[in-house]
């Protein structure tokens, strides 16, 4: 993992210390948002892991989806998923 991949995923483990636990458990989408940034951090890098965790952020409104909606595998289009959990409605290139 590179060192700014590192730096970012200490961040994020700052914000489930300090912050979460006073946002409260509304999550839209299965795994949390902070998870699918750990983990897409640790399989994508920093960048590609950033871009991916950007556009789940930008997706937690009240007209975005929900569901489950994994890190996509490297190599792979990112895809997501709406709806209950595992029905996938809605695909993205």
């Amino acid at each position: 993992m590179s060192p700014l991949a590192h730096f970012l995923r200490v961040l994020v483990k700052g914000y489930q210390w300090t912050l979460s636990p006073f946002v409260g458990w509304h999550c839209r989408f299965q795994p949390t948002c902070s998870n699918y940034a750990l983990e897409a951090l640790s399989k994508h890098g920093a960048i590609r892991g950033s871009w991916l965790t950007i556009r789940r952020l930008s997706r937690c409104h009240p007209w975005g989806g929900w569901g489950y909606d994994p890190v996509p595998e490297p190599g792979t289009a990112a895809r997501c998923v709406h709806g209950p959990a595992g029905a996938a409605h809605h695909h993205e290139p």
